[in-house]
């Protein structure tokens, strides 16, 4: 990111953008699919390519988001044009391995993401688990930020009879998961406790709609019953938000997040949520406030606060009005400002400053 600046060229990102157009200030970088999980795309490691647009571009600092091939590359390309480094945390990439049974790379993925986290003047991550974790493995120069969720995207108001009537939902109160359908993410207990739900309150007319895919779509799908919709990816822009505000309540039963962003969509769409409070859940879901909490695993207790809500409207409200003020006090303007504050007090420190 370049801080702002009169440029006699016009903003480098726009599509006439004058002289400027013809520099490499977009590289492309050729993505094969991860075997084990093809929605991972791995980058080749074009490292000419980003530093030619980093030379075109000299930005003021050099932002990376991902721990692996294209952001060790903008770390290389921010040291070799003078611009102080940052990174992000979002993925415990090394519990990931336990669930994908590779559990032995665990200590080499700890390893690495520590050194590449040193590396950097300032480290973002989204909740304070998540910092303690880095700071476990040797990593200081950490700031909580990026708890942000857009929730005028994200609203009540977009509820939908419509949609409901689409999907074959529109007759009963409607379950919603959003999220990469994979190991660690454990929606097997959702679906786990959505039939004990309906074997313990056959009279309850309850849905289960799932949104988003990945490596554990099939033999999830091969569980489904009549009221278990699973939908693939949604557009988030145009179908995505009418969805969450359309449902009645969100579960969530993964316990590796650093945030769990869908959590605060889910919140600002006025849903209570039912989940682990582990990771970084636990820094915004808080139990009879603005959800209902459950032990990890426990696929009885989720059934329970499924019946909980479904049978209890005046909490159902005050638990979902409870969630949409959790996350107006949540949205992106506050979280921007302050990263465009820490952005400025790294680049006064210079680029050479010890991390």
């Amino acid at each position: 990111m370049a801080l702002p600046q009169p440029n006699p060229h016009g903003s480098p990102f726009a599509k006439d953008a004058g002289d400027l157009s013809n520099l490499a200030l977009h590289p492309k970088l050729p993505r094969l699919p991860c075997p084990p999980y093809p929605d991972i795309r791995l980058a080749a490691p074009l490292y000419g390519r980003v530093l030619n647009a980093a030379r075109a571009f000299r930005p003021d600092v050099v932002h990376c988001q991902t721990e692996f091939i294209v952001g060790r590359i903008g770390q290389r390309a921010g040291a070799a044009v003078g611009a102080p480094c940052v990174s992000s945390y979002h993925t415990d990439f090394s519990r990931y391995a336990e669930s994908y049974g590779v559990g032995w790379l665990r200590p080499s993925l700890t390893r690495y993401i520590a050194r590449f986290h040193s590396r950097s003047r300032r480290v973002y991550t989204p909740s304070e688990p998540a910092r303690q974790d880095l700071a476990r493995i040797g990593v200081h120069n950490v700031e909580v930020w990026g708890r942000g969720v857009d929730v005028e995207q994200f609203h009540p108001a977009k509820r939908s009879a419509a949609l409901r009537r689409d999907l074959g939902i529109d007759d009963g109160f409607v379950f919603l998961h959003v999220g990469r359908l994979a190991a660690e993410k454990n929606i097997a207990l959702i679906l786990d406790a959505f039939e004990l739900l309906r074997l313990r309150e056959p009279l309850l007319r309850a849905h289960l709609v799932v949104a988003g895919a990945g490596p554990e779509l099939n033999a999830l799908c091969a569980r489904a019953t009549d009221r278990m919709h699973f939908l693939g990816n949604l557009d988030r822009h145009g179908i995505l938000p009418s969805l969450y505000a359309s449902a009645d309540a969100f579960a969530n039963a993964s316990e590796t997040e650093t945030l769990g962003l869908v959590i605060l969509e889910a919140m600002a769409s006025g849903l209570p949520v039912l989940a682990t409070p582990a990771g970084g859940i636990a820094d915004n879901l808080r139990d009879g406030v603005n959800g209902l909490a459950f032990p990890p695993g426990d696929a009885a207790a989720l059934a329970n606060a499924m019946a909980r809500v479904m049978t209890d409207d005046p909490l159902r409200h005050e638990l979902g009005l409870a969630a949409r003020r959790w996350a107006e006090d949540r949205s992106w303007q506050a979280e921007l400002d302050r990263l465009d504050a820490s952005y400025r007090e790294v680049i006064a420190n210079g680029p050479h400053a010890d991390p």
